[in-house]
């Protein structure tokens, strides 16, 4: 298995690459408005890569996280569209990694993350994703759920665009160094990441697009982009005895 560390290299050099030269194997065709996009700098739009569009879900005067930016095109048509009285932020992987705010990997990072979050908690009307959670290794796939539920306000919601698969990716694809940067191998199943939502607190789980056919086909597993929007809101005691026991199950129990 490549370690986290190795994953992280592999993924920063390609997509620093990619940022000085354009590199069509990195995204899929999206259609996004093209109001916004003229007043977007060139160089941004042939260099930024995704699978999706969330900033269509994004709203007038919200405050907008995207997380993994990029060069940035995301939030330059988020800001637009929230106008004077929103507020677009933009954290890029090296932002994450370097801060260890998103992505706490051991207990010096843990403590920055509490202590010191990049984010405060409950500050954020909506975060946004194109494409970044599949680049992110396994086993802080679930910490990263946490910290979008995390910096949401009561309400707020996650709109993520993604590359999901019909069915488990084995052990041999996700160790090919091109396929896990490339957004394939490290792709959720599709129920998958319905229930990395769920398991993360959030509620009001929707699909909202799928495309029919596959963006990828393999080893004869398919892989196409979605995107799904979801809730934080209904805290209580109910709700924090749930979560409780859902995290010490997936802890170790056999239900996970």
């Amino acid at each position: 298995m490549i370690e986290a560390q190795g994953k992280e290299s592999i993924v920063r050099q390609r997509y620093a690459a990619g940022a000085k030269e354009r590199a069509d194997k990195l995204c899929c065709l999206v259609d996004y408005d093209s109001e916004y996009l003229q007043a977007i700098p060139r160089e941004v739009i042939e260099r930024d890569y995704g699978c999706g569009d969330p900033s269509r879900h994004v709203h007038e005067g919200e405050t907008v996280l995207d997380l993994g930016s990029g060069t940035g095109k995301i939030c330059f048509i988020a800001a637009q569209i929230v106008g004077p009285k929103g507020k677009v932020i933009g954290v890029d992987m090296t932002d994450i990694t370097s801060a260890a705010s998103l992505l706490a990997a051991d207990a010096l990072a843990e403590e920055l993350r509490v202590k010191h979050p990049l984010i405060a908690s409950d500050s954020i009307d909506v975060v946004v994703s194109n494409c970044v959670l599949n680049l992110v290794e396994p086993k802080s796939k679930r910490q990263l759920f946490d910290e979008i539920f995390r910096v949401l306000e009561k309400g707020g919601r996650a709109v993520i665009s993604d590359i999901v698969s019909d069915e488990e990716v084995p052990e041999e694809m996700q160790n090919d160094h091109e396929l896990w940067s490339g957004c394939i191998s490290g792709a959720f199943t599709e129920e998958g990441f319905l229930a990395a939502f769920e398991n993360a607190g959030f509620y009001g789980i929707q699909i909202l697009n799928r495309d029919a056919d596959p963006w990828r086909t393999v080893q004869g597993i398919e892989f196409r982009p979605v995107t799904i929007q979801a809730f934080k809101g209904k805290q209580g005691e109910d709700y924090n005895a749930t979560t409780e026991a859902n995290k010490k199950c997936c802890d170790g129990g056999s239900c996970c």
